[in-house]
């Protein structure tokens, strides 16, 4: 890809950001619409899992095709058909008559967004080469997270009260269409020198793991174990499948060889723990504060800025930080503020009084602003750029795959403490294993940030990045001859 100018550059992080910021302002904006979804398609709390889940399990199925696919026939291409399937997906949505439609058309939603985030990263990896400036775009890129948090709860508060919640979905399409006018103007194509052959069954055996899981926990605290223990097998053998089958390939869609680099590594489980924690906070934050508190969607996604302010304001000093520093800094920052927010609301039962309520929220928006950037440019630096497609999946596929879980293991722990009472008298005391998940979820962020991010980590990075690049000459020479 020929060298862009710098308002050039700036101009297509501008154009990834808006990508980024419909599909997660799908997100935060729904989550608020939840109770009004309860009542007005008559779901169940493993319905909303569902309505939430299905967007995020086929996202986190599909990110890693999409980005290696990207790297193959072009990122521009797939940029652009991932946001015309989106666009179409919310449209879909807004006229979803029923529970189980809602849930279809969130798939297509997901389809679609399945080629925006990873390409979109990936392009701006291309774009910006020099590693400091990297580091500051990829800041920005956390900020864009931040406002969604932002506006997401607000913009989907005052559609949900004012119009109704097919109206959260009508937003998407004014941006995704001025996205692709954009996209098609001033983005310029890029590939991977040498194309990666696709690889079907390694795809399936992830559809296998994440689906099955993902069922497995969801319906748990319904079904009986007859329905439930066949997918957690499954899931099992899905598993062991990739484990066995993936090294044996000569180009597998999850390169295993980036797991040697305890960094990348360690920035993979750590986005999982992060993001699960963000889908459990706000699942339970919402239903608490309409359901139990009895506000309506506007003020509730009033009291959630405290947690998304701080998100927006802390994300772009995290991408300065570890522009300057490394990601240690900000993961130790960020993993003590999601542990504190957790323990204050599993120990001192945070959400029964304002002040502490406020404080647990602004605790986790401060952790979460932090733990953004260092995970997407662990998972991007030292890496070959001409896998920089498969590498940037790998971590959006972990973000996705930790707020699938966060939702589906905080809501499964809701629904069987709720059981048949009502859930004004009985969410608190219910939602309190859910709340020790997430504080588990942030101590595992603070220790895996202190753990991988030291001498040692490093060089395991710089041994992997090594080999990847000596096998990558290896079959660059074998394919010439």
């Amino acid at each position: 890809m020929p060298e862009l100018s710098p308002r050039r550059r700036l101009l297509v992080l501008a154009i990834c950001c808006m990508s980024l910021l419909i599909v997660s302002l799908d997100n935060t904006a729904l989550n608020v619409a939840l109770p009004s979804l309860q009542r007005d398609l008559r779901a169940s709390t493993s319905g909303l899992q569902w309505a939430i889940d299905a967007y995020t399990l086929v996202l986190a199925a599909l990110l890693m095709l999409a980005g290696s696919t990207a790297d193959r026939i072009g990122r521009k291409r797939v940029f652009m058909a991932g946001l015309v399937v989106f666009t179409l997906g919310s449209l879909l949505c807004s006229l979803a008559p029923d529970l189980n439609s809602l849930v279809a058309f969130r798939t297509v939603q997901a389809v679609g967004g399945s080629m925006l985030n990873p390409v979109a990263m990936s392009i701006i990896t291309n774009t910006f080469t020099d590693p400091r400036e990297r580091a500051r775009a990829i800041g920005v890129w956390g900020a864009v997270v931040g406002i969604s948090m932002a506006a997401g709860p607000l913009v989907g508060g005052l559609l949900v009260e004012s119009v109704g919640w097919r109206a959260i979905f009508w937003v998407n399409l004014p941006v995704g269409l001025a996205a692709l006018l954009l996209t098609l103007r001033f983005v310029p194509e890029s590939r991977a020198e040498k194309a990666r052959r696709a690889d079907p069954v390694g795809q399936l055996l992830v559809i296998a793991l994440f689906g099955s899981l993902t069922y497995a926990i969801i319906e748990a605290p319904h079904a009986a174990p007859a329905g439930v223990v066949p997918f957690a097998v499954l899931a099992l053998a899905a598993l062991l499948g990739l484990l066995w089958y993936e090294p044996r390939r000569a180009e597998p869609l999850i390169d295993l060889r980036f797991f040697r680099s305890v960094p990348f590594s360690g920035a993979t489980v750590i986005a999982i723990g992060a993001f699960a924690s963000l889908g459990g906070s706000l699942f339970l934050s919402t239903l608490y504060l309409q359901n139990v508190r009895g506000l309506d969607a506007l003020h509730a996604g009033l009291w959630m800025l405290p947690m998304a302010v701080p998100t927006f304001l802390c994300a772009p000093l995290s991408g300065r930080l570890v522009a300057a520093r490394g990601p240690r800094l900000p993961l130790l920052v960020a993993g003590c503020a999601m542990t504190a927010s957790g323990l204050l609301f599993a120990v001192f039962e945070a959400e029964t009084s304002d002040s502490t309520l406020l404080l647990g929220y602004v605790l986790f928006g401060v952790g979460f602003g932090f733990v953004n950037a260092p995970i997407t440019n662990t998972a991007v630096s030292g890496m070959p750029r001409a896998q920089a497609g498969v590498a940037a999946a790998v971590a959006s596929t972990s973000r996705q795959l930790g707020q699938t879980l966060g939702v589906a293991v905080v809501g499964a722990v809701l629904a069987a403490g709720v059981g048949a009472s009502s859930y004004r008298d009985a969410f608190v005391p219910a939602a309190l294993p859910g709340w020790w998940i997430l504080a588990g979820c942030g101590l595992a962020v603070l220790v895996l940030g202190a753990v991988t991010t030291g001498r040692w980590a490093r060089r395991t990075a710089e041994r992997a990045a090594e080999r990847l690049a000596a096998a990558e000459a290896r079959e660059t020479a074998a394919a010439g001859a």
